[in-house]
């Protein structure tokens, strides 16, 4: 039976047309799937289905959901990373935290000798509305890419050349970042994307070694709203706080500081 499939001109591009049009008639679809970014069922001979390809150094593999919930894409990413999504779709568990989720990463701009980056998940409270957050804080000073970093810590000046707006006051929801995005599979954070070279496809800013688990709160006002905060701030700033209620006050110490910068970005990718 054919499927209520969308296959972009990416996706397409990148599987072939013969592979395409068998998605697209029933022989290599799903019927039934868990959508990997809301995690709930989904049914491809009932509704709109995005067939999204993840894109490693070696490894591609084809995932589904619901397309009201990510658009039909082509995600690249790094072999290390694919294989984490592999796990994750296959059932694989990720780390489980108690309360905020943390992982660090090297941001990919940065030199190997450079700081890694830690992000935070947490809710934030901004009209009486609760939002998903991430907090994204090296931890060390960031040198701008291709030099010896004699000029002390760029990490926010680097942020504010991407897009990224200083903030005064958190009780203000950021402007959209366009091109960048949170990629989130199977309800594990994976990474942060940002546009790739030339308009090309996204490419990962910052990528967990493995799925980050993150809370059931925390999804769900992220599938509600299909849209993340993400703020930042230099090595020392906010420092790994054991409850959101400690991590808004530490971002409002920032903030009135001069030291915090924020960006509204999309649910997309898988």
């Amino acid at each position: 039976m054919p499927r209520m499939l969308d296959v972009s001109e990416d996706v397409r591009a990148e599987i072939g047309d013969a592979e395409a049009d068998r998605l697209l008639v029933g022989d290599n679809a799903p019927g039934s799937y868990d959508c990997t970014s809301c995690r709930t069922p989904g049914d491809s001979e009932q509704e709109r289905t995005s067939t999204v390809l993840f894109v490693g150094d070696e490894t591609a593999v084809l995932a589904f959901a619901h397309a009201t919930c990510i658009p039909s894409q082509v995600v690249q990413v790094a072999e290390e990373q694919l294989q984490g999504a592999v796990r994750s779709i296959t059932g694989g568990e990720g780390p489980h935290i108690d309360g905020a989720a943390s992982g660090a990463d090297r941001p990919q701009d940065a030199p190997t000798e450079q700081a890694v980056l830690g992000i935070t998940s947490g809710l934030v409270l901004i009209d009486d509305e609760l939002h998903p957050a991430l907090v994204v804080e090296p931890t060390g000073a960031i040198a701008r890419p291709g030099t010896d970093g004699s000029r002390g810590d760029e990490f926010l000046q680097l942020l504010l050349e991407q897009g990224f707006h200083p903030v005064h006051r958190t009780d203000q929801v950021p402007a959209v970042l366009h091109g960048w995005s949170i990629l989130l599979a199977m309800g594990q954070l994976h990474a942060v994307l940002q546009p790739g070279a030339g308009g090309g496809a996204p490419v990962a800013w910052w990528q967990a070694h493995a799925p980050l688990q993150v809370t059931e709160g925390w999804r769900t006002a992220a599938n509600k709203s299909q849209t993340v905060l993400v703020f930042a701030a230099p090595a020392g700033s906010i420092g790994q706080q054991p409850r959101e209620d400690l991590l808004r006050d530490a971002l409002d110490r920032a903030a009135a500081k001069g030291l915090l910068v924020a960006a509204a970005m999309p649910l997309a990718g898988t």
